[in-house]
């Protein structure tokens, strides 16, 4: 049990007798300061100011100059039972021990120092070198032991009660809090009365109502953005989302194809961080190609869509426009399909220009009905990237030539016309080849040098600066065939360049945009170089070290920078200034329409002269195609409805379905399955994809799977990507033609409607590869069905329903075909490749 201290209840006396001293620095009084009641009742410790014995004229204090006894009250006499004897005592420094022969009882009791007995005239006096009024201290024994009686007393009042003022608990702005306050002072204070705006009394409760009134919107702030479903600011939700392992989507920016038309050969230069070398304009009525720095700061007070280069370029007027070349034919046309072209050379000049990797535009600009340019096609243009130039010659004509082929995945999407014969007029250039293309990207590249620097870290604040400008550009990426995510990359399809639309629950999102901004921190000495920050989604598994930040943009579009704390990220140095180079712009409001751009600027002189001289005409600057991929920020309503759903998105694979599950979130995958096999010394799961539109499992494809795949594979599993087995069929059909109608054009409706392509009107043929999957069985009425949708069509008996080189009757019988696990229904109906399936039909009646 602890012991209880008792102090000498005259403060002001204690201290002053602790500093009164001689000449020497020697005390000159002493007295108790206090006394302790030790666990055991019988022992007493008194502390005094001073140790003993340092002043001359104090004695050895013994038993006999200690007293101890009950203090005296009315009620309480003192009898000699009460009191309690010294049996010895013991010094210490300023501790004095003492030995009871008994311990007391449970009430006060006075310790008192006094003279020997043997100075008689003043027995009761403290002794020499003692103070009168140290020399007591009142204590008790029980003072250890608890009680369940409050020990404050209450004082008993006769006068009636008065009922308190109203106090209204759902006061919470400025005008309520001002009334409660008012109410209140009517009570406490009535004879103050004013109301005046300019007296002290009310500037007193309008201020005190002004704090309550931001204190009570922090309260209900807090309370409002603690929980997902009830946080009204972008920030709180992110936090609250990336909890549920969802991040936000702060938007992206669009992409858009440039075409120049030049009368010198420009260069332009590659753009870095903070000096793109060039930007374009949406057009601007009465203005030049080339802009002017006035009208460019008109422009942008406007706050029109700003673009810029993502590569350097190279354009040359022999490039602006270039002919196709026919050899000879009056006729040509470029089937959808087409994946290679020639174009006519004979000045010898497009050899040199035209290299592996280039973009070109195939464009229609004469009507193919009429070959008036007015009505040429607008959605007939095409950007493809060239992956093999070849200069020749044509040895009929002596004329020399370039044969171009491009990326497989460029291939023409509809039929181009090159030459028509249109009534007895033999019509050439119906389209042409366009070089001199740049890929740009939404976004203005902040130059102002005040609208860059972001402050000064200040001492024991965190720093939380805000950019000047907003919203900051979202830049996008593009996925590699190695599957690393960038910018831009010269080697890809011209239609991959672009940026391809997304879920919002894709685990990719993090990966695909980042924030265009470039923080760096100058230290106190300007000699050495400054420090860069890398943008994060988050901190969470930043080191201490890391210079790393978040930029977290707001529901207006500013856009506040977070730092590290010291534990998650480094923390800011006081003293330090920050810069940032970034860029503004971002969302759909970049996914302006064809034709929309038309204008340039740059602040390179040289630069500015070339292209005045080398712009020319309406169309010197202009995007053939509509900018896209383009996404404004994510609707926090929909983090809300998504963001506790995103535990449910599979973030490994163990299982043979969660491998197929992935894996038919891979672009251009239609269904996938997966088979673990045991190979010899591990599993191997392979996965067996069914691409959309059949295309083929091809060495690419089965590169870019993988690596997909490989950050969610399970440890000591392989990965084997194979096609589907596709099964070929042999069907053949009876048919009754009616009367009106000719067997030929019955036939030929049949065949198209049962073909594997896409059909005149958009819908998709029987056998076309997006109708059939794994397992998915052929019925005989379905096969009937669409053979008796074809107009003159009276009849149809199927005499042949079976697998290509299977002579039975069996599935004929039963009304199917049925297939495998990984086996998928084919019929190509191709002379050149009969073991793709076959159909045949025989047409009876008509004309």
């Amino acid at each position: 049990m602890s012991s209880t201290q008792h102090h000498c209840t005259n403060e002001r006396r204690r201290v002053a007798v602790q500093n009164y001293r001689d000449q020497d620095g020697l005390p000159r009084l002493n007295g108790i300061d206090y006394l302790e009641v030790a666990a055991d009742p019988k022992t007493l410790l008194v502390y005094f100011i001073h140790p003993l014995r340092q002043n001359p004229e104090e004695p050895l204090l013994s038993a006999e100059n200690l007293r101890i006894a009950p203090v005296p009250t009315a009620s309480r006499p003192v009898v000699s039972p009460m009191t309690v004897e010294v049996e010895s005592v013991s010094v210490w420094g300023n501790r004095l021990t003492l030995t009871l022969d008994r311990p007391g009882q449970a009430m006060p009791y006075l310790l008192r120092l006094v003279r020997s007995p043997i100075d008689k005239d003043n027995p009761d006096q403290p002794p020499p070198g003692f103070d009168h009024q140290l020399s007591q201290v009142e204590f008790t024994f029980r003072s250890h032991e608890t009680s369940e009686v409050d020990c404050e007393a209450t004082t008993a009042t006769s006068e009636p009660g008065t009922a308190p003022p109203a106090i209204d608990y759902l006061a919470k702005d400025f005008a309520s809090f001002r009334q409660l306050m008012l109410d209140r002072l009517a009570v406490t204070m009535p004879a103050w009365t004013e109301r005046s705006p300019a007296d002290v009394g009310n500037l007193l409760v309008e201020l005190v109502a002004y704090v309550a009134d931001h204190l009570s919107y922090f309260q209900d702030a807090v309370a409002t953005e603690a929980y997902l479903g009830t946080a009204r600011r972008r920030s709180s939700v992110r936090r609250h989302a990336r909890l549920l392992n969802y991040t936000l989507n702060d938007g992206r920016n669009a992409r858009v194809w440039l075409s120049f038309q030049v009368s010198e050969a420009v260069s332009l230069p590659q753009p870095t961080p903070g000096n793109p070398g060039i930007q374009f304009l949406t057009r601007l009525p009465g203005l030049p190609a080339l802009l002017s720095p006035k009208d460019y700061a008109a422009a942008i007070a406007t706050h029109l869509p700003v673009f810029e280069p993502l590569h350097a370029a190279r354009f040359f007027p022999a490039c602006n426009e270039m002919r196709f070349y026919t050899w000879g034919d009056a006729t040509c046309t470029l089937p959808a399909g087409t994946t290679a072209a020639t174009l006519d050379d004979r000045h010898g000049t497009l050899a040199s220009l035209l290299k592996p990797g280039i973009v070109l535009l195939l464009e229609e600009v004469k009507g193919s009905d009429s070959g008036d340019p007015l009505d040429a096609d607008r959605n007939h243009r095409h950007l493809v990237r060239l992956t093999q130039v070849n200069a020749t010659e044509d040895p009929l004509f002596g004329l020399q030539i370039l044969e171009i082929q491009w990326h497989p995945d460029d291939a023409l999407p509809f039929p181009l016309v090159i030459a028509k014969r249109i009534g007895d007029r033999p019509l050439s250039d119906f389209s042409v080849a366009r070089g001199n293309i740049l890929l740009a990207d939404h976004g203005r590249t902040i130059v102002a040098a005040e609208q860059q620097h972001l402050g000064t870290v200040a001492v024991g604040e965190r720093f939380r600066p805000r950019l000047p400008e907003g919203p900051l550009t979202q830049q996008g990426k593009i996925r590699t065939a190695q599957g690393k995510f960038v910018v831009f990359d010269a080697t890809l399809a011209a239609a991959k360049a672009l940026l391809e639309p997304s879920s919002p629950m894709d685990p990719m999102n993090s990966l695909l945009v980042q924030p265009a901004i470039l923080l760096e921190e100058q230290g106190n000495d300007p000699n050495l170089p400054p420090h860069r920050w890398q943008p994060q989604k988050d901190l969470l598994n930043s080191s201490r070290f890391a210079r790393e930040f978040v930029v977290e943009p707001q529901e207006d579009g500013r856009v506040m920078l977070r730092f590290g704390d010291g534990e998650q990220g480094r923390r800011p140095t006081p003293g330090h200034q920050f810069t940032a180079i970034y860029r503004v712009g971002n969302g759909t409001a970049g996914n302006v329409g064809a034709g929309a751009i038309a204008h340039a600027y740059t602040a390179d002189p040289t630069l500015a002269a070339t292209l005045r001289n080398a712009l020319s005409g309406p169309s010197a600057i202009a995007n053939p195609l509509p900018a896209v991929g383009g996404l404004d920020p994510e609707p926090l309503d929909q983090v809300r409805l998504y963001a506790p759903q995103q535990f449910k998105t599979l973030q490994r694979a163990v299982t043979e379905a969660d491998y197929a599950d992935i894996a038919q979130r891979f672009p251009g995958v239609a269904k996938a399955l997966a088979t673990r096999r045991w190979t010899g010394s591990w599993y191997t799961i392979f996965i067996t994809v069914d691409r959309q539109d059949g295309l083929p499992v091809d060495a690419a494809f089965k590169r870019e799977l993988r690596a997909f795949l490989e950050r969610f594979r399970l440890t000591g599993h392989d990965l084997e990507i194979e096609s589907p087995r596709f099964v070929p069929l042999d069907l053949a059909f009876q048919v009754q033609v009616l009367p009106d109608y000719f067997r030929a054009q019955v036939r030929d409706a049949l065949v198209k409607s049962f073909s594997k392509g896409v059909l005149e009107n958009g819908q998709l043929g029987f056998f076309h590869p997006n109708n059939f999957s794994f397992g998915q069985p052929l019925y005989l009425s379905r096969a009937i069905a669409t053979a008796m949708q074809v107009v003159g069509v009276e009849s149809v008996v199927v005499t042949r329903f079976q697998r290509l080189g299977l002579d039975s009757n069996e599935a004929l019988e039963r009304g199917q075909i049925s297939f495998g696990r990984l086996e998928i229904a084919q019929l190509d109906n191709d002379p050149s490749a009969p073991e793709k399936g076959r159909i045949t039909f025989n047409l009876e009646g008509g004309r």
